[in-house]
């Protein structure tokens, strides 16, 4: 009986291991990858992108369990403006009333807890640190076959992005938005 017990504990502590080691953690290619930004206010909209620097996501067998990213906030880049115009929503946004890129040369996201949804569909909550603040924020994501996308709606007051918020004064009709939106297309 008592080796019985010794067998079965033994047994426990192996598959434990195994499923530990199971783990692997796939490297996010930040060439292939997109980022993409969509933010609106009264009376129009301004799109554009912003490049990951690094990332990775985390699987156990195929199950999802971790990720982490750095985006290089002194990529940001406005796509539907050209000429003087983009030039200077550009500079807008890297400046402090925005991002404070020189300050803050990059935004990280942290994967905390990870909840599946469906095959290959998982909701996410994550810290975000833009601006040296950390706020948490929740998403779902699709990973499947060397890509995962997802869409993460952020609410820029949260990191002491207030310019032209309703909510801290703007004026209704010159107002931006408090959320914005990242559309995310990961391969790895």
């Amino acid at each position: 009986m008592k080796n019985l017990k010794s067998i079965a504990l033994a047994l426990v502590v192996a598959l434990g291991t195994l499923t530990a080691t199971a783990q692997t953690t796939k490297k996010v290619d930040a060439s292939k990858s997109k980022v993409l930004w969509l933010a609106k206010k009264v009376g129009g909209q301004h799109n554009g992108d912003v490049n990951l620097k690094e990332g990775a996501l985390v699987f156990n067998g195929k199950k999802l369990v971790g990720g982490n990213f750095t985006v290089d906030m002194t990529s940001i880049n406005t796509t539907d403006l050209q000429g003087e115009y983009k030039g200077k929503l550009d500079g807008h946004l890297k400046n402090d009333d925005f991002f404070a890129v020189e300050k803050f040369p990059t935004s990280t996201l942290v994967f905390k807890s990870i909840g599946a949804k469906s095959a290959n569909t998982y909701t996410v909550t994550a810290d975000l640190t833009i601006k040296g603040i950390t706020a948490p924020v929740t998403f779902d994501i699709v990973a499947n076959k060397g890509v995962a996308n997802a869409t993460v709606m952020v609410d820029r007051t949260k990191y002491d992005i207030k310019y032209a918020s309703k909510n801290f004064g703007a004026l209704a009709d010159k107002a931006i938005d408090d959320e914005f939106e990242l559309k995310v297309s990961l391969k790895y």
